[in-house]
Parts: C-alpha cells; sequence; structure tokens
C-alpha cells in the first residue's frame, strides 16, 4: 500500500465565483453523502466487509469511521495499523471515501478509548477531578485533564504516527479525505476540572493571548447575551499591564466553561498540530451541544419535553453536557486557539436544525463558510433535514449516525443520498444561500391549533414561495431543494411540495415550462441530467405553480388521480412575469 512521492492531497478551496468553500479530491469538487458507523464498527475489518453491500445501496459514497488510540498503540512506541489498512482497502474495493474520527484522549467526555498503560498510569497521565455535591468532596474521574503537556503530547504522537501512515498508504488514492480530530472533548460531572494541575491555571488568571485575541474577534451572539459588557472587558483586559486577570472578573458566570474551552481547545490544538505537520489534510472537531437554551430544543417549532432532552441530550448546566466543548457560546475560544482545525462541527440530534445551523454558519459566524454535520439522526425526520444541510448552509457532510446497524431498504436516507447525487454538479455550482433553497415539511400534528405551511426564499427579483404539495386527500410531509441555475431557471428537486412564484415587479406571474429530468450515465463517468417528461398541465396546475408530488399524493380516496406519483424528483421550471 506504498504511495508514490507525487499526490495530491485533498483540501478545502474557495471558488471565488460562488463564494463556496469545495472540498477538493483529485482536483475535483466533492460532495460527501456520508454515513457514520457505530463507534466500535470499525475496530473489526472482518465486521466492516460484513457491511459493505448493505452501505453500498444506502447511496452513500463516504463513510466516517473510528480510529482508536488503544487499537494502533496497544504497546507504548509500539504502533499496529493492520486493521485500518484493511479498511482502507475495502473502502477503496466498494469505492467509498472515508472520514476517519480519531478517538484519542476524549471521546465522548470521556477518556474511555485510550490505551491500556495510559489509563493504569495516573502519576504520569493525570486525570481531571470533580466536586461531589454529595458528599462535599473531590473525586478523580475517567478523563485526561487537558492540562498535562504529558497528557497531549503522547495524544500527539500517536495522532501524527497515524497521519504519517495515511500519507505513507494513500496519498495517491486519497481514500481518506478528512479527519475529525477527538470526539466531543469536554469534561463531564463538573463544570470545570479542580485537579491540581487545573487549579494551579486557575489561579495564574486568564492567559493574556486569550484577551488579546478574543478583543480582536466579533464574539458569538449567544455569548454577547449572555456577557453584554464582555466586549468592553476584554479591551480594557488586553491593554492592562495586569497578567493576572481573574477568570470570574472577566467571564463572570461563563467562567468554569470560557476556562474549560480555553484548556481543550489548546489540546486538540497540539494534537491537530501534530497531525498537519505530518498530513495536511481537512480536518475538524465535533460538539455534544448545550441544552441550556430553550428556545433551541424544539424539533422546527414543535417543542420537546424538557425532561426528555436533558435524558438524551446532556443537560442545560456545563458538566451535564460536556464542558468547554465547541458549543456556540465557546465557539470563539476554539476558533481562536485551535488554527489547524478547518471546520467547527455540530452533532444535531434533538436540537431545532436550522437554528444549529445558523450558530456555526451564517450570520451568526463571520469567520466559518462551510459546515459539517458529523452525527445526525438517521430516521425521517433527520433524513428530510439533509436538504436544509445541503441546501442551505454549505454543507461538505451530514452523516446519519449508526447507519451499520440499519437495512439499506429501511434507511430514510438512502432514497435522498441517491437523489443528491444525481444534482451534485448544479448544486456544487449555485452560491450557497443565496441560489440555492433547502427546505422541508415533516408529518402533520393534529394537536398543534396552528401549521406552519409556507416557506419563503428571495431569489434575485423572485419570491419562492413554497408550500405542502396538496390537491385532494391527505397532505404528507415533504423535502427539497431549489436552485435558480439563471435568472428565470430554477432547478427543484425533492417532494411533497409545490413552488409559486412572485415577480417584485410585474403584476402577472406563470410557468412557462417545466421539464422532468433523469439522471444518466455517460462515457466519461460524470453523469448528465437529460430530458424527460414535458409537465405543462396538470404538474402546474395550468400554471399557477409547480408541484413535486410525493409518491402517494392523494391519500384521502378521491377517486380522480388527477396529481401523478413523484416520478424522478427532478425538474427543471421557467416561470415568467407579465
Amino acid at each position: 500500500m506504498t504511495a508514490s512521492s507525487s499526490f495530491t492531497i485533498p483540501r478545502l478551496e474557495m471558488d471565488p465565483e460562488t463564494g463556496r468553500q469545495l472540498l477538493m479530491v483529485k482536483d475535483k469538487p466533492f460532495l460527501c453523502l456520508a454515513g457514520e458507523l457505530q463507534n466500535s464498527s470499525s475496530s473489526s475489518a472482518s465486521y466492516m466487509e460484513k457491511q459493505m453491500e448493505n452501505l453500498r445501496s444506502m447511496n452513500l459514497n463516504t463513510i466516517l469511521m473510528a480510529v482508536s488510540w488503544e487499537q494502533i498503540e496497544p504497546i507504548e512506541n509500539t504502533f499496529d495499523f493492520a486493521e485500518l489498512e484493511a479498511n482502507i482497502l475495502l473502502a477503496r474495493k466498494y469505492d467509498f471515501k472515508l472520514v476517519l474520527v480519531w478517538f484519542g484522549n476524549y471521546k465522548n467526555g470521556m477518556s474511555t478509548y485510550v490505551p491500556s498503560w495510559v489509563k493504569k498510569d495516573p502519576n504520569r497521565f493525570p486525570r481531571c477531578s470533580i466536586h461531589c455535591p454529595n458528599n462535599d468532596q473531590e473525586s478523580i474521574v475517567e478523563v485526561l485533564t487537558p492540562f498535562a503537556k504529558e497528557n497531549w503530547n503522547a495524544d500527539a504522537k500517536a495522532f501524527g504516527h497515524l497521519m504519517s501512515h495515511i500519507k505513507e498508504i494513500d496519498s495517491v488514492e486519497n481514500t481518506v479525505i478528512m479527519v475529525q480530530v477527538e470526539n466531543e472533548p469536554g469534561l463531564l460531572g463538573d463544570s470545570r476540572d479542580r485537579s491540581r494541575e487545573a487549579q494551579s491555571n486557575w489561579d495564574a488568571g486568564v492567559p493574556k493571548l486569550l484577551l488579546e485575541r478574543l478583543a480582536k474577534t466579533t464574539l458569538h451572539p449567544i455569548l454577547l447575551s449572555r456577557l453584554p459588557n464582555l466586549p468592553k472587558i476584554l479591551q480594557n483586559a488586553a491593554l492592562s499591564s495586569s497578567t493576572s486577570d481573574g477568570w470570574i472578573e472577566v467571564f463572570g458566570s461563563q467562567a468554569d466553561e470560557v476556562f474549560m474551552a480555553d484548556a481543550f481547545s489548546q489540546y486538540v490544538e497540539q494534537v491537530a498540530r501534530a497531525g498537519k505537520e505530518a498530513y495536511a489534510i481537512p480536518f475538524f472537531i465535533n460538539t455534544w451541544l448545550s441544552c441550556d437554551d430553550v428556545t433551541c430544543l424544539d424539533l422546527e417549532g414543535i417543542p420537546l419535553k424538557h425532561n426528555m432532552t436533558t435524558a438524551a441530550g446532556g443537560g442545560n448546566k456545563p458538566g451535564d453536557y460536556p464542558s468547554g466543548g465547541c458549543c456556540p457560546q465557546m465557539l470563539n475560544v476554539w476558533q481562536q486557539n485551535a488554527p489547524s482545525l478547518d471546520i467547527f462541527s455540530p452533532d444535531i440530534y434533538l436540537h431545532n436544525f436550522q437554528w444549529v445551523c445558523e450558530q456555526y454558519v451564517g450570520q451568526n459566524n463571520t469567520t466559518q463558510r462551510t459546515l459539517v454535520i458529523p452525527e445526525m439522526r438517521r430516521d425521517e425526520y433527520g433524513a428530510r433535514r439533509l436538504m436544509l444541510a445541503y441546501g442551505n448552509y454549505n454543507c461538505l457532510a451530514a452523516s446519519p449516525f449508526g447507519i451499520d446497524t440499519m437495512k439499506a431498504n429501511e434507511a430514510p436516507f438512502s432514497r435522498i443520498f441517491k437523489l443528491l447525487k444525481k444534482v451534485e454538479k448544479p448544486l456544487l455550482k449555485a452560491k450557497p444561500g443565496l441560489e440555492t433553497f433547502g427546505f422541508c415539511f415533516d408529518e402533520i400534528d393534529r394537536s398543534r391549533s396552528t401549521i406552519e405551511e409556507t416557506r419563503v426564499k428571495i431569489m434575485g427579483d423572485w419570491k419562492i414561495i413554497i408550500k405542502r404539495a396538496h390537491v385532494f386527500g391527505v397532505p404528507g410531509p415533504g423535502c427539497g431543494i431549489v436552485i435558480q441555475e439563471a435568472h428565470d431557471k430554477f432547478l427543484c428537486i425533492g417532494w411533497g411540495y409545490s413552488v409559486y412564484f412572485s415577480h417584485e415587479n410585474k403584476q402577472f406571474t406563470g410557468i412557462l415550462s417545466a421539464m422532468e429530468l433523469d439522471y444518466v450515465n455517460t462515457e466519461d463517468g460524470q453523469g448528465t441530467l437529460k430530458q424527460g417528461r414535458l409537465l405543462n398541465g396538470d404538474e402546474t396546475r395550468s400554471g399557477a405553480c409547480l408541484t413535486m408530488p410525493n409518491e402517494y399524493p392523494d391519500e384521502g380516496g378521491f377517486p380522480i388521480p388527477i396529481t401523478i406519483p413523484s416520478g424522478t424528483a427532478i425538474t427543471v421550471c421557467q416561470p415568467y412575469a407579465l
């Protein structure tokens, strides 16, 4: 598996025409249609070989898989990459790209995937200590403290060896295209580490460098809402000759979490830097989200029971969720301290999907122009939100978690990934959020008094109005993306919705043409969209709107089948205005 000396590595590259940040693989833009395995699945290549045919049937082109420190360095300074190499060969055989997830020191706020020689030597590899309110004592936990250099040196060395090996065996083929560095780092059980090493750093006060960095950046709206006087405090502290500004003095109620975010981000930077020096492909970090902002704990307007959310998501206080992780309120700290990370990513399960995406890319984030969602729901609800991720937020990869324990024909995302593959070219050529619009409609909750049925987007002179597709019968769920390919040319993909057009300066609008498209393979392997049926009658309601129907559009038993079932789920539509 030895690579040659000449190679082009995967990289992130900004398209000057669209403003879209692209993942370039073999010098071509690549859209990851991804799924993440269960955490222990990739530890056995023989297990993975049994899963490959099923995974191919899910229409994936990318797999996120863990590589654990304990497996590649079972004995200190003795590295074993046999299972990893076997998995890479399997991925090539079945035409998958891989995103590796480094289970180093941190995995879900714990240190359970470190080698036994690390676990059994707490003197050399110190652990965090937390305060136990039940007995008013402190107790060590299975989390290596980020304040001990011996911890990050060992982790960074192992990760550097991993990336060097990947470069050696894969720099020509480019099977491995991105790496997640650690997994949901942070401290569970307490808002901050009480170990001796941590207390020494706490007593020393806020590092001057952190104050200077934060004073120069635009603070995240959530952090500002909690600490409205922070910009002034940071400016004064950065200019002060004092070298011992206290954490509480500067950060008030957020002091413990900022303290831990500063430590974890510096730790991860040490690890990521070692990897970049070995093989500089794109790196990202993922985040176990906090539940402290109740407004974000709903399913697009349907509030969740708070006890359900805290049980599944961790809670609403630092320590209930991993304190110091890259949550939105700590994003500034991570971005300033960890320049070797290219992308800062949320895992989204129970939160309002759009709200979370907006915190990491878009108006709330002036420094990040793309998004990776390493973990998300794998059910129908999650699958529909793939359209939001790829349509609105320049998402490089949105990845349902636990894919290897599902059957492809039962996986809701299989159908959506198949569709997204067909429109990959026009999607990557559009300006994200300006010339693309992703949306979805969930099953109707009859217990709600009001149901939001309209999605609106302005594209140039046109107002795009999306409504749930419904003629007769029972309206169902739906999802889609509208791509503006020219001033009066819109590519509509998906099902379960109708598109209405309104022009800013004209009184009358209608649909001039609607043509169904289908994807066909070409000799060069690139594929193209070919014209199919002309849909200028019932499917446009005589020019009123374009309907992208569901598979079973008229469930109410109306005897006249006026709405045809969904076909290719791809239509190019030309509106006009007089």
